[in-house]
Order: structure tokens, then C-alpha cells, then sequence
């Protein structure tokens, strides 16, 4: 869970592929996952890869690999083990994104789900008295292996937002999905301050925090990245585009 965040240029190379001591910890440029080339056609021509190629220079939060909350009981096959995430919100189109890359491929943990936890203003601290005060949020966004999932305000006057299986899509080990920014109203704050935090969960595991396997960011929140309108590329640069997104295709190898 812990190490800073670090920054995806377009070139999706890191520009400090050997940090130095204290510096950027997550997921460096080591090796390129070639499989997820052979499997754009999975997110080829749909809306949700150009938008998450086009916001590949986002800064997003980078974690450690294996480092699972303490006393975290469930599956330990990598993913629900979070190395990176960010969220973008598009003022132009009044959209969120949310990727998050895991160390293994998504879905190979029965009952695994991906909650991503957002301040919209004045959110308090539910986890606070698991020792994690620095998460702060009062939406969240929980998706499911299948790609299911929704959205849910909480407080009063808070509503729930469901999407079908397969709308949110996932690429080998990173997931995305695009939420509209009527689904995530403000309770203070302007969407363009709004602030996240991504934990997975074991679903087999008994409710409550116990199901927490990790934290991206470490005990604290993130804010969105706020781009423009986002440009629909050329159909032969989906290729080239994914290997622009660090999030997605670079993962550390040992």
C-alpha cells in the first residue's frame, strides 16, 4: 500500500525507471505484458478504451505489490492486490474514469469486487477505527469480476446508479469502467476537486473490513484528474494506444 504516486507520461514510459531511495515504489517500466496485445479486441471499438487511452497521462496513485492490509485473511492470487489506479473527470462531458491495474488478471479470485470510495465534500471516515482515518469518502463506485456493479451516494438523499455485466471491462489485469457525473452528485465539493481512494474486496470473506484486502492510495485519498474533451482515435492505433497506458500494460516483472 504504500509509495507515492507517480506519473504516466503519453510515452507510457516512466520517466525514473530507477527511482532513487524514497522515491516512486509502484509499478515501473520493467517488462511489457504482451498478451494484452493480442487481446484489444476485447475493448476494441468500444467508447471506454479511447477514453482510457486518451487520459493515459493522468497521475494516479502507484502501490506496492503483496502488501495486503494486516490481518487480511482471503485470496492472496493477485487480484485483489492493487498496483495501480486513477480516476479522470472529463468537465467537457461530465464523465469519471476509473482504472485500476492488479497484479494478477482480473478475476481469478471467486467473489472478488473493486470499490472505489470518493469525497464529493464533507465526507467523514468510515474506517477510522481500523486504523485507516486518512480514507474519507461518501460514494462509492463497487464493481464485480462480470463488470457489473454501481454506483451509490451515501447519506441522506443519496442514490443507487446499477450497471449491467460487461459495462465496466477489464483487460487482463486492469479494469475501467466510465461513470456519469450525474451518478456522483456534489455534496460540497466541484467534481473537479473531488477526491478517491480504490480497495478491493474478498466477498467469500464475512462483511466488514475484513474483506479489505489493500488500499491504493496508503491511508489516504487522491484527487481526480481533471481533463477536456477526449479525442477518438484512429482505429489502427489501438495497439499503440494501450501501450501508452502505463496503468494498463506495465507491470512490474521479477
Amino acid at each position: 500500500m504504500t509509495g507515492p504516486a507517480c506519473r504516466v507520461f503519453p510515452s507510457g514510459a516512466r520517466r525514473a525507471p530507477q527511482p532513487p531511495a524514497g522515491g516512486c515504489t509502484g509499478p515501473h517500466a520493467q517488462g511489457i505484458t504482451m498478451h494484452r496485445f493480442h487481446t484489444v479486441s476485447r475493448w476494441a471499438g468500444t467508447g471506454l478504451l479511447a477514453l482510457a487511452a486518451s487520459h493515459s497521462h493522468a497521475i494516479g496513485a502507484s502501490d506496492g505489490p503483496a502488501d495486503y492490509v494486516p490481518g487480511y485473511a482471503g485470496s492472496r492470487l493477485g487480484d485483489l492486490d492493487v498496483l495501480g489506479a486513477y480516476v479522470t473527470y472529463n468537465q467537457a462531458t461530465d464523465q469519471f474514469v476509473l482504472v485500476g491495474t492488479m497484479a494478477a488478471d482480473i478475476g481469478l479470485s471467486p467473489g472478488g469486487l473493486y470499490v472505489w470510495g470518493l469525497d464529493r465534500g464533507g465526507a467523514g471516515t468510515p474506517f477510522a477505527a481500523n486504523g485507516v482515518a486518512g480514507v474519507h469518502f461518501n460514494a462509492v463506485v463497487i464493481i464485480n469480476a462480470d463488470g457489473s456493479g454501481r454506483a451509490t451516494e451515501l447519506g441522506p438523499g443519496g442514490a443507487t446508479h446499477s450497471f449491467a455485466a460487461g459495462t465496466a471491462k477489464a483487460l487482463g489485469s486492469t479494469l475501467a469502467v466510465q461513470i456519469d457525473g450525474s451518478w456522483l452528485r456534489s455534496t460540497g465539493a466541484a467534481k473537479t476537486v473531488y477526491t478517491w481512494n480504490l480497495w478491493p474486496r474478498d466477498g467469500t470473506l464475512p462483511a466488514g473490513f475484513g474483506q479489505i484486502s489493500d488500499f491504493a492510495p496508503d491511508n489516504s485519498n487522491l484527487a481526480v484528474t481533471v481533463i477536456g474533451a477526449a479525442p477518438v482515435p484512429e482505429p489502427g492505433t489501438w495497439a499503440l494506444l494501450l501501450a501508452g497506458l502505463g496503468l494498463v500494460t506495465l507491470r512490474r516483472r521479477r
